[in-house]
């Protein structure tokens, strides 16, 4: 069997995507992919889960080793397919295109844009509590999304640059919290044995140490989005393997240092009971002028994220629109910047409206599920494509194994479909409205699939 290319303008004579991003740009795409607003916020849900440092500090260090893995994972199939919409191109040619639609279907309607809609609210709020301005908040989300998607239009060597920036300011940021918290915060004071000794009988719960787990596996997830741009990549065998592997080690390096100094200024019992761990750091150690600093870096860091976000994900739809699965006119290429104009406004518009509507903090609560469901079919890939190398039928993966292989692929499935079990189990409502959305996109997959071979015939 011969892996086939996407059908559209990326494949025929006419001008397709072009290579302009090179290693830098990718690691910064993949740090972007990751890091947004939650670092600064959410150590807290972790600390109210475990409560002593070393379980602590071992969820956020076993989180990095789980997001290794997985970059090692995503680092061969980038290496052995290196096709415009990653996920996407590797759930097609590995099973089925109806697979490789739903994925693209629940990334549109509800995984990229839900997500890209709260993370553009929350910009607003800190930009208006930074600028003073009185505005609604929609009106300064859509004012943001609007400015990055004309900045990602312009091509792909713009948006990647932009990203750069805004992630190397994203870094600075974080780097600037550890050392602050580290000289000017001081160290908290030693917890009595009594209490550490109590603690510690209640965070040894497998149950517990579990829960901690669940935001700690989602705020280490997005590495994936890197591949989803493959064919603008220069060298992709070569620099996206590097870009993704080099990206999440350093964000494991940056989140572990973060709440390591969280939990040196504040102390697991502190650290539980902040809201705000960042923002409390900082003031120890700042006074007002370390919140302010706070806000504006977490500002700064919701921008990256939705940057990062409209220069990836329109890719998939892109690729699903030349395989004849969606609108034509998605697969359009402008012939002077070689950029998906009309998948990156789509997806724009839609995150636009998710926004308006206020229903974004509900979908949050469903597409976790989703995400972690596809993370684990497409780790799954790996053992067809190995397959198919071994008999001839493709060729191998260019330099890149992963470690372990097959028991360290099998141990990153698991856990990814463990994450979707316990969301089903703890949030029921909320995932069975997840599964309706994914099933509702069979119907809509026959309809494009069928109205295509009419086009094709």
């Amino acid at each position: 069997m011969t892996l086939s290319t996407p059908a559209g303008p990326a494949n025929t004579q006419k001008p397709g995507l072009a290579r302009q991003l090179g290693l830098f740009d990718v690691t910064m795409l993949v740090m972007g992919g990751i890091v947004g607003s939650g670092i600064f916020i959410n150590p807290y849900v972790v600390a109210q889960q475990v409560h002593t440092p070393a379980l602590i500090l071992g969820a956020w260090v076993f989180g990095g080793i789980v997001g290794i893995g997985g970059a090692f994972i995503w680092a061969e199939l980038a290496a052995t397919l290196p096709a415009v919409g990653g996920q996407y191109a590797y759930l097609r040619e590995a099973y089925h295109p109806a697979v490789a639609f739903l994925y693209g279907w629940v990334l549109l309607l509800v995984i990229q844009t839900g997500g890209m809609a709260a993370v553009s609210i929350t910009f607003a709020r800190y930009f208006l509590e930074l600028s003073g301005l009185r505005a609604p908040d929609w009106t300064v989300a859509t004012c943001a999304l609007a400015a990055l998607t004309l900045i990602n239009c312009l091509g792909v060597k713009t948006g990647g640059r932009t990203q750069s920036a805004l992630m190397v300011m994203k870094i600075i940021a974080i780097a600037a919290l550890v050392i602050a918290g580290v000289v000017f915060a001081g160290q908290h004071g030693t917890i009595r044995h009594e209490t550490m000794r109590n603690a510690a009988a209640r965070s040894w719960s497998l149950t517990s140490f579990g829960g901690a787990m669940v935001p700690v596996l989602f705020a280490y997830g997005g590495w994936q989005t890197a591949n989803f741009i493959a064919s603008e990549v220069k060298e992709p065998k070569k620099n996206l393997p590097r870009g993704l592997l080099l990206g999440v080690f350093g964000v494991a390096v940056l989140y572990i240092g973060v709440n390591w100094v969280c939990l040196r200024a504040l102390g697991p019992e502190g650290l539980a009971a902040t809201t705000t761990p960042a923002t409390a750091v900082m003031r120890m150690a700042l006074g007002q002028r370390g919140a302010t600093f706070i806000a504006a870096a977490i500002a700064i860091s919701t921008l990256g994220f939705l940057s990062q976000s409209i220069l990836t994900a329109p890719r998939v739809y892109f690729a699903m629109a030349g395989d004849g699965l969606f609108f034509r006119a998605v697969a359009w290429l402008d012939p002077r910047t070689r950029v998906p104009v009309v998948a990156i406004v789509l997806q724009s518009v839609w995150t636009i409206v998710i926004a308006l509507t206020g229903r974004y903090e509900q979908i949050l609560n469903y597409v976790i599920a989703m995400d972690f469901l596809f993370f684990g079919l497409t780790a799954t890939t790996i053992f067809v494509f190995r397959r198919r190398a071994a008999r001839g039928d493709m060729n191998a993966s260019d330099g890149y194994r992963i470690p372990g292989h097959p028991v360290s692929t099998a141990i990153f499935v698991a856990i990814c479909w463990w994450v979707v079990a316990n969301t089903v189990y703890r949030y029921p409502q909320n995932s069975l409205i997840g599964f309706v959305l994914l099933l509702a996109g069979v119907p809509v997959y026959w309809f494009w699939a069928r109205r295509s071979r009419s086009a094709d015939s």
